[in-house]
């Protein structure tokens, strides 16, 4: 029986579909988020043993930063791939790519044993894992968006993005349960490998659900409509049709990938060395606020059908704007529970609103046979500005004598160009394959 009613896929396959987005999305972004949090906490005296106290975090930050230089080039290779030969089987690929060496990671000898390879080996895995990363964002997106109904696109387009938050909260998890159960001793030795390992597990789940999920129901429509014979390189249909739309795009990113970032990465470190806290409360709150993530994503999704993406994206660039200086005000009264609520309320209204239809509002800015380059390259060279914010945070830092404001500045600054940069996306939906532009009235139950 066909799993594809009059109306797109039967329930079933649509939750298959949801299923495999999400186990690769969680996959990158716990491998993601344990190289981040190990980055703060462990790499700087296993790696960099040797350095000034701050030369060693800003070594390790600028190492956890490389992954992103190599993001735009998985970008646009796979999103060639993926606008070309598929979806599905691009995705089984990037998803091999960035397990396997996260897995190895764990592996690595530190440099008391083999001296500089250790960095260098770091780095040679990180620049393959983000290789691999940065192909998977774009097709794992578009897995769930060009198979859901036109109507219920900003909600399950939500749901893959949920992982983003379950990532944090399982890496930050498995940190906070290695950081309780074991002694300092134990956990420099041998205990912070553990989340690395555990990758493993993620990765043969992820593989088995994606080689199960079927193309998607938009790429099969649009290889029936391509003429045989006639080839086209999607990097270039991307900027010869969508210029306007890529560059509002990339800036519309930013905001949301340096917001998360200093949220998390870089205020885990500021929490536990510049305030001199113990690592249990900033791992404690991002926990929670991960936890709370999951469910304000596809939340923020629902919402967004009715009222559009545009209007929840600017909510968030914009709490961004208002939150950057008091954020660091709060965790400056080192409180607890002050702590606690301002990573809670900072990650859920920022980035996490932003995120949550930040895919389905970029999908409607590109044609399907660009689609996956649109995305990819989009979100990947502006992911290279989120990647290194900890090591810019890190760096303004030092320059402030360990005073937050120039880091509240660079947030405020990178807000308000994303803000601007959404208020200027226009409410039209591109043609399908040549490139035009349809007004929305055109295309009934859209919102942007």
């Amino acid at each position: 029986m066909s799993e594809i009613t009059h109306s797109g896929l039967s329930g079933k396959a649509m939750r298959r579909v949801v299923m495999g987005s999400f186990a690769g999305a969680l996959l990158e972004w716990y491998d993601f988020f344990i190289f981040g949090t190990a980055a703060g906490l462990v790499f700087a005296p296993l790696f960099f043993p040797d350095s000034d106290p701050w030369i060693g975090l800003i070594a390790a930050f600028a190492t956890f930063g490389v992954g992103f230089l190599t993001r735009p080039l998985g970008g646009i290779v796979f999103g060639h791939f993926g606008d070309k030969v598929g979806r599905k089987i691009t995705l089984i690929w990037t998803l091999g790519i960035v397990g396997v060496s996260t897995f190895l990671i764990g592996f690595i000898p530190t440099y008391k044993e083999i001296g500089v390879w250790a960095p260098l080996t770091l780095m040679a895995l990180r620049l393959i894992q983000g290789f691999g990363l940065g192909g998977e964002y774009g097709g794992a997106a578009l897995m769930t968006i060009e198979s859901a109904p036109e109507s219920k696109r900003g909600f399950l387009g939500s749901l893959p993005q949920t992982a983003a938050s379950a990532g944090i909260m399982l890496a930050t998890g498995v940190f906070a349960l290695c950081n309780h159960f074991l002694t300092q001793e134990q956990f420099l030795s041998w205990g912070w490998r553990i989340p690395f390992w555990l990758s493993a597990v993620m990765l043969a789940v992820g593989m088995f659900i994606r080689l199960h999920t079927e193309e998607t129901l938009d790429f099969q429509k649009r290889r029936k409509l391509v003429v045989p014979g006639k080839s086209h390189l999607p990097l270039f249909e991307l900027f010869r049709h969508h210029p306007r739309n890529i560059l509002l795009a990339l800036g519309a990113r930013l905001a949301e990938s340096v917001s998360s970032n200093i949220i998390n990465a870089f205020g885990i470190v500021y929490i536990s060395s510049q305030l001199a806290l113990s690592r249990d409360i900033p791992l404690t709150g991002m926990l929670i606020a991960s936890t709370i993530g999951i469910l304000c994503c596809p939340l923020m999704g629902w919402i967004s059908d009715r009222v559009g993406q545009r209007k929840i994206y600017l909510l968030g660039a914009g709490f961004c704007v208002l939150f950057a200086f008091p954020f660091f005000l709060l965790l400056g009264t080192k409180s607890t529970l002050i702590i606690w609520c301002s990573m809670i309320v900072g990650y859920n209204l920022g980035p996490t609103m932003m995120f949550a239809v930040q895919p389905t509002l970029f999908t409607r800015m590109f044609g399907t046979h660009v689609r996956y380059t649109g995305l990819s390259f989009a979100y990947q060279f502006s992911a290279i500005l989120g990647g290194m914010s900890p090591l810019i945070a890190s760096s303004l830092l030092a320059l402030g004598d360990g005073e937050p404001w120039y880091v509240a500045l660079f947030l405020f600054l990178i807000s308000v160009l994303s803000f601007v940069c959404v208020w200027l996306i226009t409410p039209h939906q591109t043609a399908d394959y040549a490139g035009q532009d349809k007004p929305l009235s055109q295309h009934q139950g859209t919102t942007l």
